[in-house]
């Protein structure tokens, strides 16, 4: 038995000024073959893992690439095709596979290619016709009939924050092998929703609605029920939320659940997203604060979601309120990066915060700033796993206002991004973080309060106002997309 592995991981924002580059690969992850040498992160989890349970099973593994790049704009036609071709090779080299596992985004789009996960899963096919080819997916991934198509197996991550990708690469492994063994013979169907928008997992009826999936998994013949929430800013005809169920060579159980899922989910549309304050609102709550710490996420601004992480609308609002005492990041600023390590740790400087990018970045903000901490190598934890932070130098201005600025494009998941710094958040009043939801779990322990703020930018959560030209029949767009559609198709 032979096992062949890889990952191709990044989520596409269409509307981004910036592309996606073979640049952004090699700064963020990518190895070639050797990904499980190192400690795992998000996406690599999955190879760990599944290596592991292949030498135990005595499988020989082909490991292959391992290249993931913070979210931008469209990959390059010319990267694709390399990172594409890489994996084909090491196929075609190891004689092919009868199992094939991948660990991908699912929301990649290149130049002139919409559905790279599919695109990638056809070309593996046709090297591999008979393998038992198993799919791991980010949840905010675009579930495409291509990818059900050339796939044996395909599950999402439940959770977002993302913290169970080690169990969903478990299950993708039972899976995989109980197919190719003939144990299982898997039926895959799924349900559009119609629903663009983001789903926090960790409470209220979305974690209902996760614990309610799980439930439905344990019922005779269904072998595995995900949501895909889908990738907001990706303009491509198949954005937007799917309900993906998977069944034991019993594909009208399959579509029935799908559908009836996919149709409870619909009904819970204002139920299961989060409260996002407008900026000045958050704001005003926060200067009344008690005492504690309050988080203020800044959502447009989220380079996860691929905003260029520069911008500079909240923090200028709260200078401009007199707000003092508080943490900012982590800013996204070669420039001011290297002008730090010039000058050195200890130099006083006057520097241009941010606003570099793009209109959506705002303009820069012109401070006078003492370089407290400049360090290379650090990471913060996503889950089980370390992601990088590249080069980081803490600022601090007067009233106790403290800056973290990187070289690395890179939202804020965890607290340690400021404490190994030696920012001491327990004595800040506010700390704002560039992330949308992943920084909640670990912040939330030291929080008093946690504020989501719709901030302009490259992320903005105005969901139903994205510039779409492929999809144009959505909640929360369209109150009732079912009914539009059944009214269009009367009138046609």
């Amino acid at each position: 038995m032979q096992l062949f592995m890889a990952t191709l991981s990044t989520e596409t924002n269409t509307f981004s000024p910036m592309p996606t580059a073979m640049s952004g690969f090699e700064a963020y992850f990518l190895r070639h073959g050797t990904a499980t040498q190192e400690p795992p992160n998000l996406m690599t989890e999955a190879l760990h893992l599944w290596r592991a349970r292949a030498e135990e099973l005595g499988w020989n593994v082909v490991e292959s690439l391992a290249a993931i790049a913070e979210p931008a704009g469209r990959t390059t036609t010319d990267c694709y095709e390399e990172l594409v071709q890489e994996i084909l090779r090491d196929l075609e080299a190891a004689s092919g596979a009868d199992v094939i596992l991948l660990q991908l985004h699912g929301a990649m789009v290149a130049e002139g290619v919409d559905d790279c996960e599919g695109d990638l899963l056809a070309r593996v096919r046709s090297i591999c016709p008979d393998a038992t080819i198993g799919v791991s997916l980010d949840p905010h991934c675009h579930l495409t009939q291509q990818i059900l198509d050339t796939s044996d197996v395909v599950i999402c991550f439940k959770e977002y924050p993302h913290d169970d990708a080690t169990e969903r690469a478990e299950e993708v492994f039972n899976l995989a092998r109980r197919t190719h063994s003939g144990e299982i013979s898997p039926v895959m169907r799924m349900y559009d929703c119609r629903m663009v928008n983001l789903y926090l997992t960790k409470a209220g009826a979305m974690r209902q609605f996760v614990d309610h999936m799980s439930s439905l998994e344990q019922k005779p013949g269904i072998l595995s029920v995900s949501l895909a929430h889908g990738f907001p800013w990706g303009d491509v005809g198949d954005v937007g939320a799917r309900t993906l169920v998977v069944t034991d060579s019993d594909a009208a159980l399959a579509d029935r659940t799908a559908r009836q899922l996919g149709q409870e989910f619909f009904e819970l549309r204002n139920d299961v997203i989060s409260n996002l304050m407008p900026m000045d609102a958050a704001l005003e709550q926060a200067s009344h604060a008690a005492d504690g710490l309050v988080v203020l996420a800044d959502m447009g601004d989220n380079s996860g979601g691929g905003a260029p992480g520069d911008s500079t609308y909240l923090l200028r609002a709260m200078l401009e309120r007199g707000f003092t005492n508080f943490a900012t990041g982590i800013y996204w600023d070669p420039m001011v990066v290297n002008l730090c390590q010039d000058a050195g740790a200890g130099a006083t400087l006057q520097l241009r915060i941010g606003g570099k990018t793009g209109v959506d970045s705002g303009d820069p903000v012109d401070m006078k700033l003492r370089v407290m901490c400049i360090e290379s190598g650090l990471g913060q934890h996503l889950g089980k796993g370390l992601e990088p932070l590249g080069t980081l130098v803490w600022l601090r201005a007067e009233g106790e206002i403290d800056i973290l600025v990187n070289d690395l494009r890179t939202q804020v998941y965890h607290p340690e991004a400021f404490e190994q710094m030696g920012i001491e958040l327990s004595k800040k009043s506010i700390v704002t973080v560039k992330s949308l939801f992943h920084f909640y779990g670990p912040f939330e322990t030291i929080a008093s309060q946690i504020l989501q703020v719709a901030t302009p930018g490259g992320t903005s959560p105005r969901f139903d106002n994205l510039p779409f030209s492929k999809c144009f029949n959505y909640w929360p767009k369209s109150a009732d997309p079912f009914e539009s559609q059944k009214l269009a198709q009367e009138n046609a």
